[in-house]
């Protein structure tokens, strides 16, 4: 039933091998056209402008550890593993790594199965008006039996699959690149937050006291005028200092929660369901140095995939300019075909062919060359982009390193002005008791220490988040100086 000669044999053998030879030869003269991809030569500078201190002491991976609260790395981790964003972001890693596998899926031969099975009935009118006079029609029914295995591989001549696999791979990297990105803005966000509310705990404490003693003052200023020994503008200033203090209370009450609001959602929780506890206490911020300008270059995520991008949009233009070549391919099928299926599996039911398959692009109507100059602008952008993310990331560093200086500048300046406003409120008090000086005065000197003291709770959180925008700005953690 499968028995075939020894010639049909021969010249199969003899013609497969002629295929084989044909396309390994067509294999090994291909080649891979446009342009391989180089790093651009950005030239950087050898110091920073705000600091001089360049050391590149490693700093852990979980750079959030260094402050020291537990409260704080409780927080990261909740919102690394729960944050929506990140979550979209990795289903994005995801969607380019599947991406690349389709790309490279174009590397190996494809194959399908093709079965068919039809039903034909001529027509007797067409049929007969073909045949003489007199004549008997022939069976004018029959069913068709095919089963087919198609095969069509593209031989790589000019690279133009290499190219789109190298571009969806460089995709792939650049969308790992955003999710380290994501995930350093959510935990800097994080810790940014989250000092900030400290921050507002310090500020409502301090409220708080200054309204304790400003009800005091104005229980003591009604019973002095009611004694007469006051007069009714000093109650009235009195009372005019404590609401003052009370709206202050109501304004950072409302930050504070919209503070505590903004670190549910970063976690992945309902604000409703969120509870941040009161925390008074701020570490010191820990020494961060800035190292090198350059080594931004392997630490932060967001250049690493800014320069990914690029060399998928120089990937792009190989694949752009390959278009202009023949694409020679191998495409073959075999199976069986018969009429009727009483002798669909028998040797003589066989059918095959193979051969190779050259398509040339003649006239396209200007769409190639369209192509060729869409991929070298969007190459154009990408490089644009790579640059200005550069130029961004040494603005960013150079700002935190000047709010970090500042800020400790102004701590220490902040810190003597509230020595020197409590004396001076202390000495406005014996003042006012001695009779030597209105009650203007020792409301004015209050004024100034609660001033000074909401300033200096107010920096003390500020350093904290400059030294966090500092870890941000250098690509937050790395070992040995390379992350």
């Amino acid at each position: 039933m499968f028995s075939r000669s020894s010639s049909q044999i021969a010249k199969l053998r003899l013609h497969s091998r002629q295929v084989i030879a044909l396309s390994a030869s067509v294999m090994m003269a291909s080649c891979t056209v446009g342009p391989n991809f180089l790093s651009p030569d950005i030239t950087l500078s050898k110091k920073w402008k705000e600091n001089s201190n360049v050391s590149d002491l490693p700093i852990p991976d979980q750079w959030w550890t260094l402050f020291k609260d537990r409260s704080l790395t409780s927080l990261v981790e909740r919102a690394l593993a729960n944050n929506q964003d990140l979550r979209s972001g990795l289903a994005r890693v995801e969607t380019a790594r599947a991406m690349s596998g389709v790309e490279r899926a174009d590397w190996f031969p494809q194959l399908n199965l093709q079965n068919n099975a039809t039903y034909e009935h001529s027509s007797a009118n067409s049929i007969g008006a073909n045949l003489p006079s007199g004549a008997a029609l022939p069976n004018l029914e029959r069913d068709r039996h095919q089963a087919y295995l198609g095969l069509n591989y593209e031989v790589d001549l000019w690279g133009r699959v290499r190219r789109r696999v190298e571009g969806a791979k460089a995709r792939e990297d650049a969308a790992v690149e955003d999710l380290s990105a994501q995930r350093l803005v959510v935990a800097a966000e994080v810790a940014r937050s989250y000092f900030l509310a400290a921050s507002l705990d310090n500020q409502e404490k301090i409220l708080r006291e200054t309204i304790s003693l400003r009800e005091e003052a104005r229980n003591l200023q009604q019973s002095r005028f009611e004694g007469g020994l006051a007069n009714e503008m000093d109650v009235a200033r009195a009372r005019t200092e404590l609401e003052l203090a009370k709206n202050d209370l109501a304004a950072i009450e409302r930050q504070r929660g919209g503070v505590e609001h903004s670190l549910a959602v970063l976690c992945g929780e309902m604000p409703s369901d969120f509870n941040l506890a009161n925390n008074r206490r701020l570490p010191s911020p820990p020494r961060v140095p800035a190292g090198l300008p350059g080594t931004l270059l392997q630490r932060r995520p967001d250049i690493r995939s800014a320069e990914q991008t690029l060399r998928a949009a120089n990937a792009d233009i190989g694949v752009a300019k390959a278009n202009f070549y023949p694409v020679f391919s191998l495409t073959g099928s075999g199976g069986f075909e018969s009429v009727g299926a009483e002798d669909f599996l028998e040797w003589k039911s066989r059918a095959a062919s193979i051969g190779p398959q050259l398509t040339v692009p003649i006239f396209q109507g200007g769409r190639l060359r369209g192509n060729l100059r869409a991929a070298q602008s969007r190459y154009e952008e990408s490089l644009a982009t790579y640059k200005q993310t550069i130029l961004t990331s040494m603005r960013e560093v150079e700002d935190a390193m000047l709010d970090l200086k500042a800020y400790s500048k102004q701590r220490a300046a902040v810190a003597a002005a509230v020595s020197s406003a409590q004396d001076t409120s202390r000495l406005a008090r014996l003042r006012y008791d001695k009779g030597l000086a209105s009650y203007f005065e020792v409301v004015d000197a209050d004024r100034v220490v609660l001033t000074t003291r909401l300033t200096l709770a107010q920096l003390d959180g500020q350093r904290l988040t400059a030294t966090v925008q500092m870890l941000r700005a250098i690509g937050g953690g790395w070992v040995g100086g390379t992350k």
